[in-house]
């Protein structure tokens, strides 16, 4: 994701709070790297809380960053399935359409 691609939020957030982001940012990198997970089942995962939360925002960036980490939409499309039982079906489906909006920017 360059700069220009940021959330408006997110870019107020670095350039109002850049310490914070920093350390948000370095936080995420950490637990990324110490653990025997990879990147794309970490985005999967992530993908998943965001949509047991209802998070469109979340949704759509662990979505990005599924794909940049070589997941294919078959399997993010399965990741959001897979929770219709824990999460409930109307939860799932307004992931799968904040996941749609996303996927066509593809």
């Amino acid at each position: 994701m360059t700069h220009h691609d940021l959330p408006k939020w997110y870019q107020f957030l670095k350039d109002n709070y850049p310490d914070y982001i920093k350390s948000v940012e370095e936080l995420g990198r950490i637990v990324r790297e110490d653990g025997p997970l990879s990147g794309k089942d970490l985005h999967l995962i992530q993908l998943a809380a965001a949509a047991a939360i209802r998070s469109e925002g979340s949704v759509q960036s662990h979505v990005r960053r599924a794909l940049e980490a070589g997941s294919t939409k078959e399997e993010i499309y399965h990741a959001l399935l897979s929770l219709t039982s824990t999460i409930g079906f109307p939860n799932v489906a307004a992931a799968l359409n904040w996941t749609e909006e996303e996927l066509q920017k593809y």
